[in-house]
Parts: C-alpha cells; structure tokens; sequence
C-alpha cells in the first residue's frame, strides 16, 4: 500500500458528493429545503432530460447576500447552525452547509440572488466543478433566489452512467416534488419538463384546498377513504415530552399491495425508519389483510431536542432520544382511531331507544362476558354464540312502517331478509347495505372476548418445572432490564447465567411447547423498540380462533330480529368494519348507485 496522504480538494468534494448527490432528483430535493428553509410561498422547477441537462429552481425566498454567495458555495458553510447547542436542536430541514459545494462539484452550476425588493440589486457567481468564476457579476433578478444546476456529473462519467432513463429520473424527481409538496401544503410548486409545464400545485389557503392538494398525491379517492385526525399527547410532564401526531390514515380495505403511499414527517421532514414502520403496523393490527400496506400521510411534532436528524447524509434517518415513549404513543393513537371506525350515523339517526333495545343490556342478559368465580368467562364460545337467536326474543319488534320513519333509521338500517344463508340485505336512509354475517359475527365476538381479557389482565401460569433456555448474553441483559414488563406481560423469567434463563411463568393460555419461541421474539422486540405487543398478538391469535369458530356459520337461517340484533351490535363495536382477518364485513350501494347501474334517469 502507498503512504498515507492528503486528499486534493476537488477529489475530496467528488466524494463527499457521492453522499449526497445521487441522482438529480438528490439535488432537486437539498435545493427545495434551501427554499423552504428561506420561507418562499411558491418555487419553479424547469428541468431538461429528466435533469441530467438542467435543473433551475427559482423561488421567492429570503435570498442570498452578496457578500455571502461565495461563501454559500463552500463547503460546511451555514447560516442555520452556529455552536454545537443548535446542532442538538435542529429546525430547519438543511443544516450542513454542504449541498451546494457538493452539486458544484460535479456539475455547472449558477447562483442567483437578490434579498431586496428591487429586481436590478441581484447578483450572479458561477461554478464548473467546483472551479469558482473570478467575479459575482450584477444580474437582474427578483427577490429570491435562483440555482442553475447543468450537465450534472459532466465530469464523473462513471456516476452518469448509472442514471436511469429520462422518465425514470423524471419520476424520481416528482416523486420528491410530492412530498414536500404534502408537508407544505401552503407553497406553490411548478414543475416544468423540455418546456412544458407537466405538474403544478396551488398553494393551499384553505381546508378544500389542502385536501385537493392531498388528493393530488393519492388520487381523489383516498380522502373518501380515510381518516384526518389530531391529536397531542396527554403527557402532564414538562414541554420536551410533548408529542403531536395529526394526519391523514387510510382505512384498512383501502390498503395497497406494496408500502408505496407511506408518508410519515418528524418536524417538517420525510423519513424511513424501522421504529416508524413497526409502530404504524401494530396500529393496523387486527384490522389489515395479510400481504396488505397501509396508505397514510402523518404528520409527527415534537421538541427538536428530542430527535437528532443528524444522522444520515441524505436526512432521510432520524434517531429520537425517548425511542420507546415515540414508538408506544404512535402505535396507541393509530390503534385507538382505526378502533373507533364503524358505520357513521347520518343525520336521522335517533336515540337507540326509538327502533331497538340496547345491544349491550341484550348482551349483558344473553352474552355473559363477565368474569366467574374461576376467572373466566361464565360461558363457553358456543353458549355465548348461541344465546345470539334469543337477543331480541323478549323485545317487541317495530314495523316496517314504523321504524322506516324519518328520525328512526340507524346507519345500517334494518334488515330485509338474508341471501343465500349468507349474506344479510338491509335498507338504510342511504339505500342498500349488505353484510356477510359470519364475518361481522366474528368481530363481534373477538372484540368481546378481547375486551373480557383486558378487563381480567394476562394470566400468569406458574411452572411445576421450570424451562431452562439458552440465549445470548444481550438477550439475558434485556430480561433483567425489562422484568416489570415481562411480568405484566405474564412471562416470569430469571437469569441464571451470561448466557442462560430460567423460565418460571408464562401466560395461562400459552402451550409450554411454544414458549421458547414467543419468548425469544418478545425480548428481540424489547431489545430492537423498547415494547413489545407479541403475548398480546399471541393472545389475540387464539381468541380469533375461537371467534370464528364460535360465529354464526353460512347457512344459518337467522330471524329478521336476529339479524336486526347483529346490524345494532355491528354499530357499536370497534373495528366492526373488517373481521379478524381484515376482510370488508358489510358494503353500501347508495340509491344513486343503483340508478347509475340500472341506467335511470338516461
């Protein structure tokens, strides 16, 4: 090998810009986050052969000084951070003061400026690979700032070479665009291609505009199928634990079969991080299809303290300091808003009382939840399943006439009859919605049960002979830093070397034979997120068994009250819109439905 040496400067600034310039739509992205860090309210992007030829980005920012555009191409030089306390509390989406020295080194580039109101005070430096013209040079130009990015890697053929086709780079670009664009709803973006406009999105000044602009990303039937919440965290601690989430989550059957349509922001800015994802995933448990993704945008705020952004060249990682506390609060306000998904009443809804008899008090006095003196429930899956046909046996049942009144017609209406031992055809204030009755049993039902469970808590069962396992040595750390949890969880377990565990208590309802396993992937979780949901999975699997082979079967003929009983019950159960698998249990074809399908009023 050669002795070490000094790097030349343009070879180190090459380098350093294989960090951070990828592609073009790399050098996009780090010049609209210098826009939007100058606070512009509308930013141009004109682009040539999928910005391999050109890239300028014009806005109506703060601008650049004279004095600073020399300065601004150097490398690490910033105006956003000035000691190492604002590195810890980064609030703007750049910081490093490298990505303009990076793209001069690989490409032509210009740098435009002006920070007053008159057009005739802006000025002009221009760099080719990082070889600086001699003077800055009086060029007109309103205020804001314009960056011209030419013939990006003209001078690294080896990286050229790995772009894609124009269109591939093209889509990369506008994908970059998107984003911003979602977490910014009050900017304009323009992007122009070979001179044609392709895409532009108004800023947003109101509500419909910021949903047009979503709409925009996802397509028009998202927002159909969604949900927009706020929420901020009820923690009475000090301001640094606060945490807000707000955002738009898809419903479980508008799901994809690829994670293309996840967008998540911490502070303003878009990132991929396995915390993130797996706090998402368990708020969707229950309720998605296997092999099914999400669709959501979310919006996640917190004090820039506890998050450090500075931990990737790109940004596109972050590292939260209470990793734990974010992961459990966004897995528990995305589980509690999908739980509250149900049929919505519209505006004839009633008080219950007028068109049937409380769901819960026929429960209470057929479906008996409710713990026994032996800690369970007072009846077996087939005598609370069965105790269905009696529901509405006692109660008087309103007529047609009666109940179809306006003021008495509940969000899934009443019951007509029942199709092929299958499904349940009901009349609502809308039109038609049909059910599959034994998967909207089965929610029923497992909802009950998991609630009767909750109430209970995790049974713990004692060994009459321990398990010894063998486990490496940060796994027998996290049992000894996690025991509380791990008892909560039902799980006893005691270290008894670097290397060894005993195992003296597991749930009630978990089979000694499959303890090792659940064992070893509950302390993976704790050790990898700081929780773990898998005893309550585990708990959650069974009791899904047991509901749906407790359901009401295809082929059962049920009463007009029977049916009438599960339409009410369906309405005040969380989650009732999927079953346990996370397949759709009812759908609506409204009257205008129908007309369109049967041609009416052509």
């Amino acid at each position: 090998m050669t002795r070490i040496q000094q790097l030349d400067i343009r070879l180190s600034n090459q380098i350093a810009a294989g960090e951070v310039v990828e592609r073009p739509a790399s050098v996009v992205k780090e010049l609209l986050e210098n826009c939007l860090d100058a606070k512009s309210r509308r930013i141009d992007i004109d682009l040539e052969a999928g910005g391999v030829k050109l890239i300028r980005i014009r806005d109506d920012g703060s601008g650049i000084h004279k004095d600073d555009l020399t300065l601004a191409l150097s490398r690490h030089a910033t105006s956003k951070i000035g000691e190492v306390s604002d590195l810890e509390a980064v609030s703007t989406l750049g910081f490093r003061g490298e990505a303009l020295a990076s793209m001069a080194s690989v490409s032509r580039l210009s740098l435009t400026s002006n920070v007053s109101e008159k057009p005739d005070e802006g000025w002009r430096i221009t760099v080719s690979g990082i070889t600086m013209s001699a003077d800055i040079v009086p060029a007109p130009h309103p205020r804001g700032t314009t960056v011209e990015v030419r013939d990006l890697f003209f001078n690294t053929p080896a990286r050229r070479k790995f772009l894609k086709k124009e269109r591939t780079e093209l889509q990369k670009i506008e994908d970059v665009v998107r984003k911003l664009g979602l977490s910014h709803t009050d900017v304009t973006f323009n992007i122009s291609h070979n001179g044609k406009m392709i895409r532009q999105y108004p800023g947003a000044r109101s509500e419909d505009e910021t949903s047009r602009r979503v709409a925009s990303v996802f397509g028009p039937s998202f927002l159909e199928n969604a949900i927009y919440f706020e929420h901020n965290s009820e923690d009475g601690g000090s301001v640094d634990s606060i945490m807000k989430l707000r955002g738009w989550i898809g419903l479980p059957t508008y799901s994809r079969s690829q994670a293309d349509q996840q967008y998540f922001y911490v502070n303003g800015r878009i990132i991929r991080d396995k915390l993130i994802t797996h706090a998402v995933k368990q708020g969707y448990s229950d309720v998605m299809y296997h092999g099914r993704h999400p669709v959501f945008a979310l919006f996640f705020e917190l004090d820039p303290r506890m998050v450090d952004v500075n931990v990737h060249p790109t940004k596109h990682e972050v590292r939260f300091r209470e990793s734990r506390q974010v992961h459990d609060y966004l897995f528990r306000v995305i589980y509690k808003m999908l739980a509250q998904v149900r049929p919505e009443a519209g505006s004839l809804e009633q008080p219950q009382a007028e068109y049937l008899p409380s769901p819960v008090q026929a429960l209470q006095s057929n479906i008996n939840f409710r713990s026994g003196s032996g800690g369970r429930s007072s009846y077996s899956v087939g005598e609370q399943v069965s105790a269905y046909g009696n529901l509405l046996a006692s109660h008087e049942v309103l007529e047609n006439e009666d109940r179809t009144k306006e003021g008495t017609i509940p969000p899934l209406g009443f019951a007509l009859a029942q199709l092929h031992g299958i499904y349940i055809l009901s009349q609502n204030a809308k039109g038609l919605i049909v059910v599959d009755m034994h998967a909207a049993h089965e929610r029923i039902t497992y909802e009950r049960m998991k609630q009767a469970n909750d109430d209970e808590g995790i049974k713990m069962q004692p060994l009459l002979v321990p398990l010894s396992l063998a486990v490496s040595e940060k796994e027998c750390i996290a049992a000894e830093e996690f025991k509380s949890e791990l008892l909560s969880l039902g799980l006893e377990l005691q270290r008894v070397s670097e290397e060894s565990l005993i195992v003296r208590g597991i749930p009630a309802m978990l089979n000694t034979s499959s303890a090792d396993t659940l064992i070893r992937d509950v302390l993976a979780d704790l050790i990898e997120y700081g929780s773990t949901a898998r005893v309550n999975q585990h708990r959650d699997e069974i009791l899904s068994t047991m509901a749906c082979h407790g359901s009401v079967r295809a082929n059962r003929r049920l009463t007009i009250p029977e049916m009438n009983a599960l339409l009410r019950d369906m309405e005040e159960t969380e989650r009732s819109g999927q079953c346990n698998h996370g397949r759709p249990t009812w759908t609506e074809q409204t009257i205008t439905d129908l007309d369109r399908l049967f041609l009416r009023g052509r």
